[in-house]
């Protein structure tokens, strides 16, 4: 009997962990860029960092997925330490959010939940709505392991040794502070682990007294976990998560201090005991943004004395591999060409970091950034040039009629490559660097439909790369389709700005040719990239020769 309570629980906790991480993949691939980019503005201030790294984990539910992308700004240079930090303890209450509003009794959506997810997901053939699709399961299927959970918590209530296990936690505050991180660091989750509190809580006879050293533990361990992930990252990426789990253990040893001195009257917020608890985890994150954001700045200056510079990454990035073009295989054309696949890869990696932040740097970014990332060109520059003379050396050799097609395709597409690290570097970059000198913005609307197609380009540069790599007809057949829709999304952008001109929006007119220019060099960077699909589309017979009208 106990033995299969522990295999429902463990199969219900890790139903809800591959149920959040479904919703947060959806959430990614739906809107990846525009959740990016709100972080990406923390730096215009503490508050509005700690806003949007509310919203995004609410999202992600995840604060640990905001902690990740995060330290990725704060290593390419976009956003300083105290701001990520900002955007950290954000996440952290947007977290907490989450929990509060998975503890009320939703089992009554989960059918509607299935019905209308899963006919999305496997009828709707957008992508848009696949990932809505994708949302709506997950979170279902998150309410479905909680009442798992809720099941198989229920028989501990009547287990001889759960009084004991229960009294020994609520008089050693220590060590139920202990096993609450343990239990977050375990689940790599602060929501699951806070949720599972929540239950033994409400099912299983877990005193309040017990619950909130656990809670305040697990927001401990979650805060490790982000430690965790990034200790095999850059300096400036481990600074963020060092200053946040500061701030989690110094807040939760205040916490710690007040549960034992003051009584804490958790019945005004509900007279359900989980509710209690889960209350407790939203009131210790908002605590806590109010006490350290001010002190964010301070953090910064402190973490970076305490990680100092080290000689060795330095050392470690000479060590790296810098190019996947193997000179000993192009004797073997077959690894010659998969060499220059890889390569090429790489390349477009290094065009979408260029690209990424090209509408931040549109409406804020400093000379500093823009010229940061224009840098990038002449590396993308450089690999083009590697690639096609490494081809050239492998056609030296004797190829197949296959193998011959196949490395005019990949220097085909390595020329689309340079060409659009040109557009960004040279376009839209040079372009941003106009608009901040001249102190010129879009309008709001304009601004929205750039930043929708930007995020529709950033979307489909991913879906090419796959495409070149796996060679799915399917994914090839939605990046062309992809071309015809950012066609409508330019015509359509067009027709109201000179809408906007018509009407003599200020904004529009003296941001008229930027807008013009980034709206074209956007749809021709996605063409660029949509060029990945022809060949493989062209070999299975699934292109049309013209879209031409046949003549009468």
């Amino acid at each position: 009997m106990a033995l299969l309570v522990l295999i429902k629980m463990f199969g219900a906790v890790m139903l809800l962990l591959y149920a959040v991480r479904m919703v947060r993949t959806g959430f990614e691939r739906a809107s990846g860029p525009a959740l990016r980019r709100a972080i990406g503005k923390a730096s215009s201030g503490p508050v509005a960092g700690a806003v949007s790294g509310t919203a995004v984990a609410i999202l992600l539910q995840s604060a640990t997925a905001v902690a990740m992308l995060a330290a990725g700004f704060a290593t390419s240079g976009f956003i300083t330490t105290a701001a990520g930090l900002a955007v950290l303890l954000g996440a952290d209450l947007g977290s907490s959010l989450v929990v509060q509003f998975l503890v009320f009794d939703l089992s009554w959506l989960v059918p509607m939940l299935l019905a209308v997810g899963a006919w999305l997901f496997l009828k709707i053939d957008s992508r848009s709505a696949k990932q809505t699709g994708r949302i709506l399961l997950g979170i279902a299927f998150i309410l479905i392991s909680l009442q798992m959970i809720g099941e198989a918590t229920t028989p501990f209530k009547e287990a001889r040794f759960m009084p004991q296990v229960a009294g020994y936690l609520a008089q050693d505050a220590s060590t139920a502070l202990l096993v609450g991180a343990l239990l977050a660091f375990l689940v790599h989750s602060s929501v699951a682990a806070v949720l599972m509190i929540a239950a033994f809580v409400q099912n299983a006879g877990v005193s309040l007294e017990a619950a909130m050293p656990l809670v305040l533990g697990a927001n401990i361990g979650a805060g490790l976990v982000a430690l965790w992930l990034t200790r095999g990252m850059d300096r400036k990426a481990k600074l963020l998560p060092l200053g946040n789990f500061i701030f989690r253990l110094g807040g939760a040893s205040l916490a710690m201090f007040l549960v034992g001195s003051v009584d804490i009257p958790l019945e005004k917020i509900s007279s359900h005991p989980a509710q209690q608890v889960v209350g407790f985890h939203v009131l210790f994150n908002l605590a806590l943004v109010c006490a350290c954001l001010p002190l964010t700045g301070l953090m910064g200056w402190l973490v970076e004395r305490i990680v100092p510079e080290s000689r060795k990454e330095g050392e470690a990035e000479r060590l790296l591999p810098q190019s996947a073009l193997d000179p000993r295989a192009i004797g073997s054309p077959r690894q010659a060409l998969a060499s220059a696949t890889r390569e090429l890869l790489r390349m477009g990696e290094l065009v979408e970091v260029m690209a990424r932040p090209v509408i931040l740097m549109l409406e804020n970014g400093s000379e500093e950034e823009i010229r940061r990332l224009q840098i990038i060109d002449e590396q993308v520059n450089s690999i083009h040039s590697a690639i096609k003379l490494y081809v050239a050396e492998v056609n030296r050799g004797e190829l197949s009629a296959e193998e011959a097609e196949r490395s005019m395709e990949l220097v085909s597409f390595a020329v689309n490559l340079e060409r659009a690290g040109d557009l960004v570097a040279k376009n839209l970059l040079e372009r941003a660097l106009e608009l901040q000198k001249n102190k010129i913005g879009f309008s709001d609307e304009g601004l929205r439909e750039l930043t929708r197609m930007h995020d529709r380009v950033l979307a489909n540069m991913e879906l090419s790369l796959n495409v070149l790599v796996s060679g799915d007809v399917a994914s090839a057949r939605e990046l062309i389709a992809e071309k015809d829709k950012m066609r409508e999304l330019e015509r359509e952008s067009h027709d109201r700005h000179l809408d906007r001109l018509k009407s003599r929006t200020l904004e529009s007119m003296e941001s008229s040719n930027a807008h013009l220019e980034v709206m074209r060099s956007l749809k021709e960077i996605n063409s660029l990239f949509a060029a990945a699909a022809v060949p493989l589309l062209a070999r299975e017979g699934q292109l049309r020769e013209t879209r031409l009208v046949p003549a009468e």
